[in-house]
């Protein structure tokens, strides 16, 4: 079982029937799904923090279309390269949104006869629970990359997946030589979608490549063009996206009017090792 802690008094938690519990006597219960609650309620900026219910929705209903395999494919092999020597690597997915890199990337160790323990968090508790509907393969838990409800020291490898960065939390619960893998847009994603959307639409900022406590190992791009053929796919795009709430109702009335898009899908994958200390 990946190694919780209590975002409380930081002592271990163990699955006891449908709950979650520690010496403490704090009490975390399962959902139906089997995702866990760990938010900190006194942590909170906002009464439901997180992608929504539509939003996550629309994330699920799209990927799971495929339009977005090839760069799950990426980081599968990625991951897997890197951790072949490990039979039963832990693996913290930090922002895992509704799981679909997370499934993707639990089936591949096991088709691999690897047994990975794996954690995937969202601070959405939308997101977590269709997370823990899709993979069984893997515990899920609401709960704040700033905050992780797990052990210093504990995972041979974080992901951060288009998700808020917190470099001292991912220095914190990763053990000596870990890795750290991120993926971030590219400067020409979802260019076409901008270009019917806004009058004045503007390419990604890339950021830098170094990050403090860690080695850059390597930098991969992962481009494809996707095909939308549907109103309802284009829209699920849009709708789980930043921009889809950053955006006038005008605007997105320009979009609705759309049933078929061209569209660049441009993805950057990198690789980090924990510095030696």
């Amino acid at each position: 079982m990946f190694p919780l802690r209590c975002p409380l008094c930081g002592k271990p938690l163990r699955l006891d029937g449908g709950s979650y519990r520690c010496e403490n006597r704090h009490s975390y219960d399962c959902a139906k799904s089997g995702y866990v609650n760990l938010l900190d309620s006194s942590r909170k900026r906002s009464k439901i923090p997180g992608d929504n219910k539509l939003m996550s929705a629309a994330r699920r209903d799209f990927l799971n279309k495929g339009y977005y395999e090839p760069l799950s494919d990426a980081l599968n092999s990625v991951c897997l390269a890197r951790l072949s020597g490990s039979s039963s690597p832990v693996i913290l997915d930090a922002g895992c949104g509704e799981g679909y890199y997370t499934s993707r990337l639990a089936e591949a160790f096991s088709r691999e006869g690897a047994r990975p323990e794996i954690l995937g968090i969202d601070i959405s508790k939308f997101a977590a629970d269709l997370a823990a509907k899709r993979c069984k393969a893997a515990a899920f838990a609401a709960a704040s990359v700033f905050h992780l409800p797990v052990f210093d020291r504990a995972c041979d490898l974080v992901l951060s997946l288009f998700a808020p960065y917190c470099g001292e939390e991912f220095l914190r619960v990763l053990k000596p030589g870990g890795l750290f893998v991120m993926a971030i847009p590219g400067r020409d994603h979802l260019w076409e979608l901008k270009q019917a959307v806004y009058e004045t639409p503007y390419k990604n900022e890339v950021r830098d490549y170094p990050l403090d406590g860690f080695e850059f190992l390597s930098a991969g791009k992962v481009e494809t063009v996707l095909e939308l053929s549907s109103r309802e796919d284009i829209l699920h795009l849009f709708e789980m996206t930043p921009y889809y709430y950053k955006t006038s109702k005008q605007d997105q009335m320009r979009l609705e009017e759309l049933d078929r898009l061209t569209v660049t899908a441009s993805f950057e994958l990198l690789i980090y090792q924990l510095k030696n200390k």
